[in-house]
């Protein structure tokens, strides 16, 4: 069953064609854009290709050649292009773009798929867990929400303290429960071991009635986001926020310091080698900007289309968008 709120023009007999699917995925785009205008959120739209890569080691991207000569790369996410601008003195913008990962193809994944992004000056980690809960609202409803931190949610549903726990006592507990695992998730160290326990006995149970904002990771899985004490913790200040099991956005207290993000990129880059991939080359304009000066900020990534998805009942990503990948 999907959601309709109840000023909608929409009713469940609407959703019989995929046209019509369609017409409420327009409206709900209008409803996106209406969200920020009202917040004084500027829309921009940063290029998708460049001669630099966003560097993940789990994320790989999908490549396009300039003259048979250049490889350029279609962005991940937008979020490079939007530092630069917001380093530039910008403020506030956000931008709804397609965005490209290369792989990831199944019910909830599309290798091309549409990204709702945004950026807040001065906002706090914790006014902007509230803001996009308000956005998710805007197409699942008046649910209502719930702040919990990684290590606790951990102990909530395994028992296990992951603080305290070696990558041998992770990998038992994966044995003990029959979690199916690949051969080299042992030798990709501790957080891999963590993703997949998360990913197998966590995430289908999170947001069955409410939205289940995951906070307060571990800090060796900070990415793009400062970090910070928790507790007796260091935690990085990320979020992720998750309805039916099904993970909807991931936000971050940006990290601003030029230094410490060039050291990660580099940490990611020898990920990649471990992994058996090839390094992407550092975007130097993106490390420019934070050099110049990123103001205090918090940024958040939501996936449109899951968003629809979800909303429509749907069980797959392809009928929430005019083509799946494999019908292009």
């Amino acid at each position: 069953m999907f959601h309709v709120l109840q000023d909608d023009v929409y009713t469940e007999n609407l959703y019989d064609t995929k046209v019509k699917r369609l017409k409420d995925r327009a409206a709900l785009l209008k409803r996106a854009r209406d969200f920020f205008d009202l917040r004084g959120v500027l829309e921009v739209d940063c290029p998708i290709l460049s001669a630099y890569a966003s560097v993940d080691a789990h994320i790989d991207l999908l490549t396009a050649n300039y003259r048979e000569k250049e490889i350029y790369y279609m962005h991940s996410s937008p979020e490079y292009g939007m530092k630069r601008l917001i380093a530039e003195g910008i403020g506030d913008i956000y931008q709804l773009s397609h965005v490209f990962r290369d792989g990831e193809l199944s019910h909830k994944h599309n290798p091309e798929f549409t990204m709702a992004e945004w950026y807040r000056i001065g906002f706090t980690f914790e006014q902007m867990i509230e803001e996009t809960v308000d956005f998710i609202r805007l197409f699942l409803g008046q649910y209502p929400s719930r702040i919990v931190s990684y290590r606790e949610l951990f102990l909530q549903k395994t028992g296990v303290d992951y603080t305290l726990s070696s990558e041998e006592d992770l990998f038992a507990y994966i044995q003990r429960h029959s979690i199916p695992y690949y051969p080299s998730v042992v030798e990709e160290g501790r957080d891999a071991l963590l993703n997949l326990i998360l990913g197998s006995v966590i995430e289908p149970e999170l947001g069955k009635d409410e939205l289940t904002v995951l906070a307060y990771y571990p800090s060796s899985q900070a990415a793009l986001a400062r970090r910070r004490w928790h507790g007796q913790e260091e935690v990085a200040e990320r979020f992720e926020v998750y309805f039916q099991g099904v993970e909807l956005a991931n936000g971050y207290h940006e990290l601003a310091d030029a230094v410490e993000q060039r050291l990660r990129f580099g940490e990611s880059n020898q990920q990649r080698v471990a992994l058996g991939k090839k390094t992407l080359p550092l975007d130097e304009f993106f490390l420019k900007a934070l050099e110049k000066g990123l103001p205090d900020c918090c940024g958040v990534a939501v996936g449109f289309d899951r968003l629809v998805m979800i909303r429509q009942g749907q069980h797959d990503i392809a009928e929430s968008i005019p083509w799946g990948w494999k019908l292009t």
